[in-house]
């Protein structure tokens, strides 16, 4: 059997601890993190580099989270699982209606939120012949 790839993660939040200490929970896990802290940042690097994963925070200093989806969604090759981690409630419905993948109210639970990652990397895995 294969082993499942290492994946590219995007965290985009504008509270620094909390970009940092997702981005480091991804890297404990085995995965590349990159951090924004602003939507235009966020666009910045998906641009450079598409990730696998991104999960960001939808109230943003510069860009409303659910618009920084959109923009990503139209870079060419960048198709990654969308986890929205707000601090905002009522919002699992717009999340919804906007194509989010999944969605965590803060405090997300850390295991959860690794074990979706996980989830992500097996499905990449292809089947062996």
């Amino acid at each position: 059997m294969a082993a499942a790839p290492i994946l590219s993660v995007l965290v985009v939040d504008d509270y620094p601890d909390t970009a940092h200490s997702l981005a480091e929970l991804v890297r404990l896990s085995g995965h590349r993190a990159r951090v924004a802290h602003t939507g235009a940042e966020a666009l910045r690097l998906a641009g450079r580099s598409a990730p696998d994963v991104v999960i960001l925070d939808v109230d943003l200093p510069d860009a409303d989270g659910y618009a920084v989806v959109e923009r990503l969604r139209a870079l060419p090759g960048c198709r990654p699982l969308f986890v929205v981690v707000t601090g905002l409630q009522n919002t699992e419905g717009r999340s919804r209606v906007a194509g989010i993948d999944h969605h965590f109210l803060k405090p997300a639970d850390p295991a959860a939120l690794m074990g979706l990652i996980g989830e992500c990397a097996g499905s990449l895995v292809a089947p062996a012949d």
